[in-house]
């Protein structure tokens, strides 16, 4: 083949920056936030700016086309684009933007559109640097973030834009993509034939990211141009993408919702699906601490009295961790996952001390009989502290008729253990220990 091949010289521009839409009828997915007359659609259709500013703020997972809305935006409607990084940008280079927008708009009548990726990485100090631009209008932000903004962007900033949320790319929004790219001069221009399975394997490996599709399919017709063929099969993609994007941000949402799924799957008894969730975390380089106190929490949370060797397997597998490490350490995990899974099933024991907790805080808490009260000290047998105890031990069955609660709450129960696992035979034993303590 010639050295003009379109998207193989060296050093070409990458295929995924090439085919970066120019306009909204090209942006593939995000259809919710693209309708007529939506604020995007205004934003970018407003070329006199006489319809006002508004900031926004674009938050959703990589690759799903925020930094591409912030561009078309710009151009589509004309303004001047300028472009930061919160990994390299500071204060001085936001008030450097910030005066030469101001002087822009005073003096030419040209609004900028500041384009700023990963707002997240700002510092407060930094985002109140914005401040100042944005409510005066001298700038139209429009921020990108994969982190929750409402953890993440300071209040002030987050009152003064509109918070738009991205949604992972569809497998169909992914597939009209990649078939765009193939065929457009901008990208492969037409030199290779996808196959069917090679599409669809792509689209799988990309995990609703647009940029990894792109360099993908660029890395697999490298691997095809290689061997002088113009079909690209799925062969080539599995050679050229080795495993799929796992979504994992360990201080983002994705922490939070795989640990969620993590611990409902094991409360859900699906022990398949607890391990799914588990290699994700492992994959995506989780502390494995964090999972093992998880571990711990749902053994006496979800599986309590029904199994009581649950919770010695869930600190085991803990010290297991601590003691040999990583990545040895996904065994013992796994196996506590397991059996925490199929385990019976009883949240009876934190739900007693839940309802005892509430009697508490609400006052019904009473006087201790003086018969329970500490009689070891000078003077508390004139109070009759300890009079008329009864030593259970005394007793051949080891429990007597006493009063341990307090007046106000002599008949209350907490503890109602369930039919399940173990639990029915403390349920069956509770019941009779009842009718001795309490002579019913």
């Amino acid at each position: 083949m010639s050295d003009t091949r379109v998207g193989l010289r060296s050093g070409a521009t990458p295929l995924a920056v090439r085919m970066r839409p120019k306009s909204l009828d090209e942006v593939a997915g995000q259809h919710h936030l693209l309708t007529p007359g939506s604020p995007l659609v205004a934003l970018a259709n407003d070329k006199t700016g006489e319809r006002g500013s508004v900031s926004v703020i674009l938050w959703g997972p990589p690759g799903t086309g925020k930094t591409t809305l912030a561009q078309v935006i710009a151009h589509s409607s004309g303004r001047r684009f300028v472009e930061l990084s919160a990994v390299t940008a500071g204060v001085r280079d936001v008030r450097q933007v910030m005066d030469e927008a101001m002087s822009n708009r005073d003096l030419y009548g040209i609004s900028t559109v500041l384009f700023l990726d990963e707002i997240h990485r700002f510092t407060k100090a930094q985002q109140d640097a914005l401040l100042p631009g944005v409510e005066n209008g001298w700038v139209i932000l429009v921020a990108a973030t994969t982190e929750n903004p409402s953890f993440s962007v300071i209040s002030p900033l987050l009152s003064r834009s509109l918070l738009l949320t991205l949604e992972t790319l569809t497998a169909d929004d992914l597939g009209t993509l990649v078939d765009r790219a193939v065929a457009d001069p901008r990208g492969l221009a037409g030199r290779f034939e996808l196959e069917q399975e090679a599409r669809a394997a792509i689209v799988q490996l990309s995990s609703g990211d647009a940029r990894r599709a792109l360099t993908a399919l660029e890395a697999a017709s490298i691997t095809a141009d290689s061997e002088q063929q113009t079909v690209i099969t799925a062969e080539q993609v599995s050679r050229a993408v080795d495993r799929a994007l796992l979504r994992y941000d360990r201080q983002g949402d994705e922490h939070y919702d795989v640990i969620s799924a993590f611990i409902k799957s094991i409360r859900g008894s699906d022990a398949d699906a607890a391990l799914h969730y588990l290699a994700r975390m492992i994959e995506a380089g989780e502390d494995p601490r964090f999972i093992a106190r998880r571990l711990i929490v749902s053994a006496s949370e979800d599986i309590g009295m029904a199994d009581p060797t649950a919770l010695g397997v869930a600190v085991a597998a803990a010290d297991a961790v601590q003691y040999i490490g990583m990545p040895e350490g996904r065994i013992p995990l796994a196996q506590a996952t397991v059996h925490l899974a199929t385990a019976p099933k009883s949240n009876a024991s934190y739900m007693a001390l839940d309802a005892a907790i509430a009697d508490v805080r609400a006052g019904k808490a009473g006087r201790v009989p003086k018969h329970l009260r500490d009689a070891h000290y000078a003077g508390a047998k004139k109070l009759g502290h300890g009079k008329g105890y009864v030593y259970p031990h005394d007793d051949e069955l080891g429990v007597v008729t006493q009063q341990y609660l307090p007046d106000t709450l002599k008949n209350v129960e907490y503890y109602r253990p369930t039919d399940h696992g173990n639990e029915r035979d403390i349920a069956s034993r509770w019941e009779k220990l009842k009718r001795i303590i309490r002579r019913r």
